[in-house]
């Protein structure tokens, strides 16, 4: 005797329950701990992708990271150093618990780093790199009497960030990226000036409280000729060292505009953290010859219309602005040329790698100046083995969007503009929108708002995207409904 002739209501229960756990939205697409809700057209996440706002209020939250007890740390311009707890009930379900202020400082204003072993913290102004001891069990507001000055003598009144990155594969090397004075810095053809720049500091050799910072201009050269090099980040697998790079605006080349698509913004190579040469087919390392071209050379994007084309292509060097003794012939020969160029004033500010080095993650904080929006958005770049782009130097689609504004029309008054990324112990993507103030989590495959609505705002007033069905589960579902149906 079958057990549904001995127990039909019993089973028919049971495969009910089966197939509504099978049907459901999975429940981290409902969190009735976090309502908050964007007051804008909300972001639209690519196919797989979620995203719930987290935190609001903040004044210009830029960079931001985790420590080592899962607290998000965040730089917010204006304010300070800022840490908060966060309340997790998975996916993309997260709500902040405690918001501690750990530093007053208006002046901190992007850069943030913390230690291998997570006891210092790094953040940076216009000027200075400091550090702090750092407790992450008990963060709390921390005495500026144990703040330490590492680098020093960065002032200038044009671009005023100074990313940190802080390698993983040589601990106590302590890369600073410093943009230029203007739009156009001719200074900035000498490597003296110290600006446009990306160096480096073993900031290990600095031993007691008393001993003296670094001035820029000490650090080794790891890029210059690079305009605003506002995001860095080194490959995990290979200790490739990279950095995103704003190019210029308004520029004009035999005397015709073209500043509406051209020059391109960059993805740079730098080199191995660890010195080594590579293949040969670029400039590596530290040293004065690891010129990028900036304010003679530029990359480009589009070869619509460009004057004088000639045989150049997207990504090539051209000559333009003040290159009044440059060709293109020598931009190309004598400076190094971008691995990947992205579309113009896109601005891209922050790039981070998964784990195993297959893909980096670019935030594109978008354009103020064209006609036409562009950027406002996060994207990926797929990497081979050998920790490089998988597509071509070429290419003029070689990023995946996986958040997007809606309707660019509408940028930069009501649109979440992407600085900082920062991965947490789960996996999950995490940006700061500075011009709103907010912090958003992403998740790939997890429960969320995303598709077209997001969280509120006119995007559709967002769906929870929960509803996740395996395949198996589905055929689940549909043998349970035909047995209940006999």
């Amino acid at each position: 005797m079958t057990m549904a002739t001995v127990y039909p209501s019993l089973l028919r229960l049971s495969l009910l329950a089966a197939a509504t756990q099978a049907i459901s939205p999975r429940a981290d697409g409902d969190c009735p701990s976090n309502t908050l809700e964007v007051s804008y057209p909300a972001p639209v996440a690519a196919d797989g992708w979620t995203y719930r706002l987290v935190a609001e209020g903040l004044t210009r939250p830029r960079g931001i990271l985790f420590d080592s007890e899962g607290g998000l740390l965040v730089v917010d311009g204006g304010t300070g150093l800022v840490h908060f707890r966060l309340e997790d009930e998975g996916g993309t379900c997260v709500s902040v618990g405690e918001r501690t202020v750990l530093v007053e400082d208006e002046d901190l204003n992007h850069g943030i780093a913390l230690s291998h072993d997570g006891n210092t913290i790094f953040a940076s102004t216009a000027n200075d790199v400091y550090s702090w001891p750092y407790d992450a069990t008990s963060p709390g507001p921390l005495d500026n009497d144990s703040r330490r000055t590492l680098v020093t003598n960065m002032t200038s009144p044009g671009h005023t960030t100074r990313t940190l990155l802080l390698s993983r594969s040589r601990p106590g090397i302590l890369l600073v990226s410093r943009g230029s004075d203007s739009n156009e810095d001719l200074e900035t053809e000498h490597v003296d000036s110290g600006r446009s720049q990306i160096r480096s500091f073993n900031i290990s050799r600095l031993g007691g409280q008393d001993d003296g910072p670094y001035d820029y201009l000490d650090g080794d050269v790891w890029g210059w000729g690079l305009r605003n090099p506002v995001g860095t980040a080194e490959d995990p697998v290979h200790g490739g060292i990279w950095s995103v790079e704003n190019s210029v605006d308004q520029l004009r080349r035999d005397s015709r505009d073209i500043h509406t698509d051209n020059p391109g913004e960059e993805l740079n190579f730098h080199g191995f953290i660890d010195g080594s040469v590579g293949d040969g087919s670029v400039l590596r390392g530290t040293g004065e010859e690891n010129n990028y071209g900036y304010p003679l050379c530029y990359a480009l994007w589009s070869t619509d219309d460009f004057p004088n084309l000639g045989n150049l292509s997207t990504g090539d060097q051209f000559a333009a602005g003040q290159a009044d003794n440059m060709t293109d012939e020598s931009c190309n020969e004598d400076y190094i040329a971008p691995v990947l160029t992205f579309q113009a004033h896109t601005a891209p500010l922050d790039i981070k790698f998964t784990d195993d080095g297959s893909e980096a993650f670019i935030s594109f904080h978008g354009s103020w100046n064209r006609n036409e929006p562009v950027g406002y958005k996060i994207s990926s770049v797929a990497f081979n083995q050998d920790g490089m782009p998988t597509a071509p130097r070429d290419s003029r689609n070689a990023t995946t969007d996986i958040l997007t504004a809606p309707e660019l029309g509408n940028c930069p008054g009501e649109c979440a503009r992407p600085v900082g990324l920062a991965w947490d112990s789960e996996g999950r993507l995490w940006f700061s929108s500075d011009s709103t103030g907010e912090i958003f989590v992403m998740a790939r495959g997890a429960g969320g708002r995303g598709g077209s609505g997001g969280s509120g705002g006119d995007g559709g007033g967002g769906e929870d995207a929960g509803l996740q069905l395996r395949p198996g589960m589905v055929m689940l579902g549909a043998v349970v409904v035909g047995l209940l149906l006999v």
